[in-house]
């Protein structure tokens, strides 16, 4: 089944407003290697469940401000009647 959209988020902006927290605190803090930060953080892996509610947790932000999905290319014109 073809994907239409790609999973987007906004870790680095959130680790740097708290306190500029590094990939490896994130990690210890959401039970994750640094590597898998890197990869989830450089759009190349996405979170499992679990792990997307525990960065939103550690940020203490809603899932949606971590993450987002966003549409792949153009987009067919809504069809209004």
């Amino acid at each position: 089944m073809k994907q239409d959209f790609t999973i987007r988020n906004n870790i680095r902006k959130l680790r740097f407003h708290a306190s500029e927290m590094t990939q490896q605190e994130l990690a210890d803090k959401i039970g994750v290697t640094r590597q898998t930060v890197v990869a989830i953080e450089g759009e190349k892996y996405s979170p499992s469940l679990a792990v997307a509610f525990r960065m939103a947790h550690v940020f203490g932000v809603p899932l949606e401000e971590v993450f987002r999905c966003e549409p792949l290319g153009p987009q067919p014109p809504d069809s209004q009647p």
